[in-house]
């Protein structure tokens, strides 16, 4: 499966018999999948069928989604009161004698409140299935053409998160590889620290020592740190060639790169690793802050 950012926009417009129908739909980036759904008064009845569109879909982000519905010229008929023109027509007969005799005209009939209404005609439950079934095929298509822009846009945001793997693994090789790392590098450093400890420290008992020794060795090592990092970046490109809903799974590879970056900060006694590690930092943020936007 592509992956895919979780922002986008859609629209999809139709008709159905005497109405015409448009949707929209905007998405942003959201924890889970939030659809807010508004639809025309008289149509409630389609939202069930409307969220389970949407998870077929989308599995995480904001979804906006909203229709307008509007009837056509045609969309009205004239109704006629028999009963109110019976009683209009019988009352000017019984003042024949009173009013002017000329006939009624339609102008006149229609300014007669209760004669003539005028209203959207009645909908058969045959006509009203149509009707929904043609709205609710309208909406699973602009599904679809918001899933094409958010794949679209997560291809391109995939060879950007892909980048910023490849600047991680430099980065972690720069650390890998910088001479203070090298066993006389840390063997001279650690006898330096060693002797300080000596000098300043009178009646120290060799246990003490060897303690002290071990907790500077463990503190010297960056192995653990490093290989955890090379399983992350190995753990996230296969999870951006594989593709799908990745999104939550690199966020927290993403704080593991940053706890690694950490400790390599706090170990480091090389300015060269330091440095290294700092601009290690600035990526893997940079690389946190853009899987916010996929699914």
């Amino acid at each position: 499966m592509p992956l895919q950012s979780m922002t986008g926009f859609a629209r999809k417009e139709g008709s159905s018999g005497r109405y015409r129908w448009a949707w929209e739909l905007r998405s942003v980036n959201g924890k889970g999948l939030d659809m807010r759904l508004r639809l025309p008064p008289g149509l409630e009845r389609i939202e069930p069928d409307c969220r389970r569109l949407a998870s077929q879909y989308f599995s995480r982000g904001n979804l906006q989604v909203g229709l307008s519905l509007s009837g056509t010229e045609a969309s009205t008929e004239a109704v006629l009161n028999e009963e109110a023109l019976a009683a209009v027509l019988k009352l000017r007969e019984r003042l024949g004698d009173v009013i002017d005799p000329a006939p009624l005209k339609l102008d006149t009939l229609l300014s007669i409140r209760g004669i003539v209404d005028f209203r959207e005609p009645e909908e058969s439950e045959n006509e009203r299935a149509e009707r929904d079934a043609e709205i609710l095929a309208g909406l699973e298509g602009a599904l679809a053409d918001l899933r094409t822009m958010r794949e679209e846009e997560g291809k391109a945001l995939g060879q950007v998160l892909l980048a910023q793997v490849d600047r991680i693994e430099k980065l972690t090789a720069v650390v890998e590889n910088d001479p203070s790392r090298s066993p006389q590098a840390i063997a001279d450093r650690l006898a330096q620290q060693v002797s300080v400890i000596m000098a300043n420290a009178s009646g120290i008992d060799r246990e003490r020592l060897h303690a002290e020794v071990a907790l500077l060795a463990t503190k010297a090592d960056l192995r653990e740190e490093l290989d955890r990092l090379g399983s992350h970046i190995a753990a996230a490109r296969d999870l951006l060639t594989k593709g799908g809903p990745v999104g939550r799974k690199l966020d927290f590879l993403a704080q593991e790169f940053n706890r690694e970056s950490n400790t390599i900060c706090s170990k480091s006694n090389a300015a060269a690793v330091s440095a290294a590690g700092i601009e290690l930092k600035v990526v893997i943020d940079q690389f946190r802050e853009q899987v916010q936007n996929l699914e």
